[in-house]
């Protein structure tokens, strides 16, 4: 059997996940049923079990896909800057950035993961844990630097992707702001928040 998430998914596949990801947003995920899925995805409850044995395995797989791309929006920001300030500010306006562009597949990636297996939600914290570390040694860098002062790397690199999450639970793409205003405007917080006076 394949395991959920070792390959990039078929059109089938991603027309499961794009479908789930829309119900769970609109639902929550234990509001969801396979049956509600298979409508959104117009196939049938039979063909889904096809692609993914059980509801559970389609969070993970939107959850696992959604991390890893978070992540690599971290890295790939956090290697632009010249200085870990520019770093940093990259690094927040491009975090927040993709939450706000993501914003319906964000809030499920990030407030549906207490509905994922132990083993999944291992996963997951990995992830976690490596964006974490990404954003750490920015900070970090800018303690060494003298451009940054915090007490505590852990929980400040914890702040600045909080921000950025939390993006996700309130953004519309109806609101008042645009994606890229807010994620210019959480680049400025981030860097309030550390920047030495």
């Amino acid at each position: 059997m394949q395991q959920v998430g070792e390959t990039q998914p078929t059109v089938a596949q991603q027309r499961v996940l794009d479908a789930a990801a829309a119900c769970f947003g609109e639902r929550g995920f234990h509001g969801t049923t396979t049956r509600d899925i298979a409508k959104q995805a117009q196939l049938s409850p039979a063909v889904l079990y096809v692609h993914y044995p059980t509801k559970e395995d389609v969070l993970y797989e939107i959850s696992r896909a959604g991390h890893v791309a978070a992540l690599e929006v971290l890295r790939a920001a956090a290697a632009r800057g010249s200085t870990p300030t520019e770093q940093l500010g990259e690094l927040a306006q491009d975090f927040a950035l993709w939450h706000a562009r993501s914003h319906a597949v964000a809030r499920v990636v990030n407030y549906e993961l207490g509905a994922l297996s132990p083993a999944h939600h291992e996963q997951i914290a990995l992830l976690r844990r490596q964006m974490e570390q990404v954003t750490r040694e920015v900070l970090e860098a800018g303690l060494d630097s003298g451009e940054f002062a915090v007490a505590n790397t852990s929980l400040t690199a914890l702040a600045v992707l909080s921000l950025g999450v939390d993006v996700g639970r309130w953004f519309k793409t109806t609101g008042t702001w645009q994606p890229e205003d807010v994620a210019k405007h959480y680049r400025e917080l981030a860097l309030r928040m550390v920047l030495a006076h």
